[in-house]
């Protein structure tokens, strides 16, 4: 379903009008293939993915839930199923199965209140994949120099070790991570008949560093176990008095 970009920021307008170039079509053929294998495992009733990326449900089509949702604001009406924004989820607790992020927290103000909010509506065991851009590829600086961000509207690049950092503040295991896009971001995208593995693989004739990596965590659910209580020793006695303690008196 394309997106409708009357009315909306030109940040958004932008975003959209970019996913119409060649890279772009390439950048989200080859995460939505990366994420059916990725997805594999993923079970459950409810898959969440927060955040619009690309013109449709691209990055939802390789998953086995029984049911998939997006959530995103207002200037992706036409694709989403819950317009809110992702520091704000709708959504009463513990409820989710499991949630995609991509490139999400790039594009937020405040990307930790995004995990706040993740880590809220997850059940315990829940999954949460999330794909972003490596701050020292060539995609990452790219998305430094470049005045409006690239892609266009991107606040920051997030590396791979502080994204690590807080999904452990937060509770969560990285199980698995996978580094992929080895394609330029000054490239015109896959030549006739190339496929996707050229961004999911590093090669010999295309040796750049990976532009972007996937993590894939899971909600630890850690119960408290309980200490049982010391039974209080008895006390010395001499002849049926309690014995005095050396305790001073004021």
């Amino acid at each position: 379903m394309p997106v409708r970009t009357s009315g909306i920021p030109d940040r958004d307008s932008a975003l959209c009008a970019w996913w119409d170039t060649p890279i772009a079509r390439a950048l989200l053929a080859a995460e939505s293939e990366l994420l059916s294998e990725a997805l594999e495992d993923v079970f459950g009733w409810e898959l969440l993915q927060v955040g619009a990326w690309g013109s449709g449900r691209e990055l939802l089509a390789g998953s086995r839930s029984r049911r998939q949702s997006l959530i995103a604001g207002a200037a992706f009406a036409g694709a989403a199923d819950i317009l809110a924004r992702p520091s704000q989820l709708p959504l009463t607790s513990d409820c989710i199965d499991a949630v995609l992020l991509p490139h999400t927290l790039e594009f937020a103000p405040d990307p930790y209140a995004i995990l706040r909010e993740v880590d809220r509506v997850l059940v315990g065991e829940g999954q949460l994949l999330v794909l972003g851009f490596r701050p020292w590829s060539l995609w990452g600086m790219r998305a430094r120099w470049s005045r409006s961000g690239f892609p266009p509207g991107m606040r920051r690049v997030l590396s791979e070790r502080l994204l690590r950092e807080w999904l452990v503040l937060l509770g969560f295991e990285v199980v698995a991570a996978q580094r992929y896009l080895y394609l330029s971001p000054w490239s015109r995208g896959l030549a006739r008949g190339e496929g996707t593995g050229r961004m999911l693989r590093r090669g010999l004739t295309y040796p750049l560093p990976a532009g972007a990596f996937l993590l894939k965590a899971r909600k630890r659910v850690y119960t408290l176990t309980p200490v049982r209580a010391r039974f209080r020793e008895k006390p010395a006695v001499i002849g049926g008095l309690v014995k005095p303690t050396t305790r001073s008196q004021a």
